[in-house]
This record gives C-alpha cells, structure tokens and sequence, in this order.
C-alpha cells in the first residue's frame, strides 16, 4: 500500500451566503407574522397586507439571487465535521485533489427543520446551482465528472458491481454506528454539544446558540428518530461486530483493499471513514475536524470498553484502518 498525496478543501468560517441569510430573516418574519397580527390587533386589510408584503420580500431575494449573486464556490460540500460519512465524502474528494469549499452546519438542525442532510455537494454552473446529497450519490457524481479528465487518478472510484454491494453494506455499518454513539453520548449534554460542534468557529454563531437553548427537544428527537433504547442499541452492536469481524478475516492476508485482488478503492476509504467514529484516528478530516475530536478518555466507561474490545478482537481491520490514514490521507 504506497502513499498517496492528497490536496484538501478549504473550511469556510461560520458564514452563509448572503441569500441565506436573507432567507433566514424572511422565515423568521413567517413564522412570527400570526403573533404580530394577532399581538397588534391588525385588520383582515393589514394582515393582508403584511402577507402581500412577504410574498414581494420573497420574489426580491430570488430576484437578487439571479440579478446580483452571491460570490459562492464552485464546488461547496456542505458537512456536520465529525460524520462519518461526511469524512468518506470528503476524503475522495481531497484525493482526487479537486478545489472545494467545505461549509460546516449543525446537521441536526438541517435534519429536523429543513428535511435536508448531510454530506451535500453544491455545484454551481453559470447562475444555476444544483445540489446533490447522500454520499453514494456523490460519489457516483465525482466518477462520472472526473473520470475523462484524471483518468487512472479517479479509478479508485469506479462503480463496479462488488464495490458498489461492499458500499452498501458498509453503509448500514454506518446506520448502526450512529445508533451506537448517540446511545452513548446522548445523555451527556456537553459532550454531545461539543460533537455537534458547539465550540467551533467554522458554524455559524445562530445555530451554536439554537443548539444549546433547544437541546432538550433535539435530543427526543434523535432518540425519536434512530430509536435509541436498550433493545435497539444491543441489535446496531451486534450488526457492528459481524460487520468488523467479516472484514477482519477478509483483510487477514494484509492486502491492499478488502476486496481480495482489487487496488485500494473507495469502499475501503468507506470502511476507514466510517470506522473512524470510533477508532478516531488522528488524521480524520486532516485537522478539519479539530474543533469537533472526542477523546476517548472523555466518553463514558461502557462506550470506552466497546471501542477497547473492537480493537483488541479485530486487529487486522484496527491496523488496515490505521495504515490508510497513515498513508493515504
């Protein structure tokens, strides 16, 4: 397994675009508009009025988003810097060394009052900007965008029918690794925050502070959501270390890929990212994620004792894990 020199996006800091942040000022003004009719007593006219008044403040922004837009990257990936399938994104990203802006968000809220997720790829043509979420796809689009240009340099991406079921597979690893951590640190509101990138810089100030004032019910939420309860943690634990275990044996024979015979690919890129979320390798995100690391003497004891088993009865996916941060990120 040889080296491989990677270039790396650029984080931007805290910001949004300024058409975001006209959108955010109009949605506040929405969703306040029935306490200030109602708080000021206005006419069926005035209401009408305000509303009409909304709709043309909407049109404006759109109109100033075509007429006079916003200085934005041609290329934006949209992240929660600790994901882990944000870093799977990320690293095939940086290796095929394209120039990017990563923007760094509270997923959490993006998830729970805008339906979006992350990873999210912004492309920006000419005015029109399409997005592209979920890592999968993202990948598929960097294969297909890339391949005529770099050619052998974006062949670690090609879609083939065993990569493509490995990648799925790997995949709900990730699903079960989320039930893993959120039932761990839940419960811990500070470190949970930390996560969630409370702490740094690179968020914008809004959502640090929504996340600390409304933490109770994004906490419901994510139980609500992933079904976090005893039951459920136990069956994510047990699909995570058949998953570590099959992966262990195929990489007993100190290859360079899991996939027996093929060149270090995207599915391995996948399994190191992934895994990361718990083996925490000190190269995760190329220091993008610095503001978000948990150490592992800050978790709980029954979260640090999976973590210490996994590595102790898996050593062969511990070590390929280890070696492509070392030498590919």
């Amino acid at each position: 397994m040889g080296s491989f020199k990677t270039n790396q996006g650029k984080v931007s800091k805290g910001s949004e675009s300024l058409t975001g942040s006209r959108l955010i000022f109009h949605s506040l003004f929405v969703l306040l508009l029935p306490l200030i009719i109602a708080w000021f007593g206005i006419s069926v006219a005035g209401a009408a009025a305000l509303v009409l008044l909304g709709l043309a403040w909407r049109w404006a922004i759109t109109l100033s988003g075509i007429l006079a837009p916003a200085k934005i990257p041609d290329l934006e990936l949209e992240t929660i810097a600790a994901s882990h399938f944000v870093e799977k994104v990320r690293w095939c990203m940086d290796r095929l060394g394209l120039d990017y802006t990563e923007r760094q968000v509270v997923g959490v809220l993006k998830v729970f009052f805008t339906g979006r997720t992350v990873p999210q790829l912004k492309i920006r043509t000419g005015m029109v900007r399409s997005t592209i979420g979920n890592s999968p796809e993202i990948l598929r689009y960097l294969w297909a965008t890339n391949v005529v240009e770099l050619g052998e340099k974006a062949d670690f991406l090609k879609p083939t029918g065993e990569r493509l079921s490995l990648e799925r597979k790997l995949d709900r690893y990730g699903v079960d690794l989320q039930v893993w951590v959120y039932y761990h640190i839940l419960g811990d509101r500070k470190l949970t925050q930390h996560a969630w990138g409370c702490h740094s810089p690179s968020i914008p100030f809004w959502q640090r502070y929504v996340v600390v004032a409304i933490y109770p019910v994004l906490k419901a939420l994510m139980i609500r959501a992933f079904k976090i309860s005893d039951r459920h943690y136990a069956k994510a634990v047990a699909n995570i270390e058949n998953l570590l275990a099959e992966t262990d044996q195929r990489l007993a024979d100190g290859g360079d890929s899991i996939l027996a015979g093929d060149t270090t690919n995207f599915t391995d890129f996948t399994f190191a990212s992934l895994s990361a979320l718990w083996l925490q390798p000190e190269k995760f995100a190329n220091g993008r994620a610095a503001a978000v690391r948990v150490d592992r003497d800050r978790v709980s004891a029954a979260m640090r004792a999976d973590i210490e088993r996994w590595i102790d009865r898996y050593p062969n996916a511990t070590g390929f894990i280890n070696r492509l941060y070392e030498t590919e990120r």
